[in-house]
């Protein structure tokens, strides 16, 4: 019997100069990623890696990335993941640079914000009992701290951290058995967010401004280790937070239920999942910053499709800063969602 080899034309755009343009950039993606492996299989897995997540294959779990390469069994790729020597925090550093220069904007924004993940097995680093809203109700999970940065060209992650509860960081053999550093203390989600933010002020990425939930905004010591930075940034804060007015301590929801009917603005504050994000913004100047030609705002959002939600937001801002560009940043908060999509769906992390 002839078997023969059936050849499949190219599309027309596939043209030689797009594929050599291909393969210019595939090397760029490898060049800070290959060093950071020191064995040969290693470096060869990490590469195929990088190929299996650019790949159009359905599912990129360790089975599909065997059947894809040819290999006869997923236990390379596993012990990738799982056993081979290699420094996440240096390959994080390393890939930063390419990942922020082409995307490098003076209006980018800096959002802080946390994410559940829900992991299948008891043992799994930093597990425990959270309020999730990947799952919508407490369950047993993950829970980590991520710092995006959103840019016209698209939102990119540029930091991870794990929280890690009490329940793990006063039981040394649990966390040595799940591969955590003896040297890891406990970490709440609002104190990862500043040495987060601080390694990308440090690396030299650029912000117009920093965004985050109210977990974050909540915390007065947060808000002021941002003014003392000379940082401008508009952090949502809960009904129970305290800003100062009028001289005196106010609590956020006394503000909101003061707030009169007229003086709303209505702005756009991007695009979800179902569309444009409009919302109406009244806005009470709060006490004057420390800062020369700085000003600091309570502005709150009110959803037009449940007017009864309110979202109130402490902004420092320079004096010409106008509603419109706070907008702006407060919605920046929002392309996490799609860098978590992108993540578990075109990375297979999930998978």
């Amino acid at each position: 019997m002839e078997l023969r080899q059936e050849w499949c034309p190219a599309p027309t755009d596939l043209a030689l100069e797009t594929v050599r343009a291909w393969t210019i950039w595939l090397t760029a993606v490898a060049r800070p990623i290959l060093p950071r492996f020191p064995r040969r299989a290693a470096r060869r897995r990490a590469w195929a890696s990088s190929r299996r997540v650019l790949s159009p294959v359905e599912r990129k779990n360790s089975w599909q990335w065997a059947a894809v390469h040819g290999d006869a069994t997923p236990y390379g790729g596993q012990h990738l993941l799982g056993r081979a020597p290699w420094d996440a925090e240096a390959l994080r550093d390393a890939v930063r640079p390419y990942v922020v220069e082409p995307l490098r904007a003076p209006q980018a924004v800096l959002g802080v914000d946390e994410t559940g993940f829900l992991p299948k097995g008891q043992q799994a680093a930093g597990g425990a009992r959270h309020d999730s809203g990947t799952a919508g109700r407490v369950a047993h999970g993950h829970m980590g701290v991520v710092v995006t940065s959103a840019t016209p060209q698209g939102p990119r992650m540029l930091a991870r951290a794990l929280y890690l509860p009490k329940e793990w960081t006063h039981d040394a053999p649990r966390c040595t058995g799940a591969g955590i550093p003896a040297a890891r203390l406990l970490a709440p989600q609002p104190p990862l967010a500043p040495q987060r933010l601080q390694r990308a002020f440090d690396h030299g990425v650029p912000a117009a401004g920093v965004t985050g939930a109210s977990v974050y905004g909540d915390h007065r010591s947060r808000r002021l280790w941002l003014a003392e930075h000379r940082h401008a940034h508009v952090l949502a804060v809960s009904g129970q937070a305290y800003v100062w007015r009028a001289g005196r301590q106010q609590q956020g929801k006394t503000l909101l239920a003061a707030l009169a009917a007229a003086g709303w603005w209505r702005l756009r504050a991007g695009d979800g999942a179902k569309g444009p994000r409009w919302d109406d913004w009244p806005g009470l100047p709060l006490a004057t910053p420390r800062q020369p030609r700085w000003r600091r705002w309570l502005w709150v959002r009110r959803s037009l499709s449940a007017p009864t939600e309110l979202t109130a937001y402490v902004v420092l801002a320079p004096q010409v800063t106008v509603l419109a560009t706070v907008v702006q940043v407060a919605g920046s908060r929002w392309p996490v969602e799609r860098c978590f999509d992108a993540a578990t769906g075109e990375g297979g992390l999930e998978q």
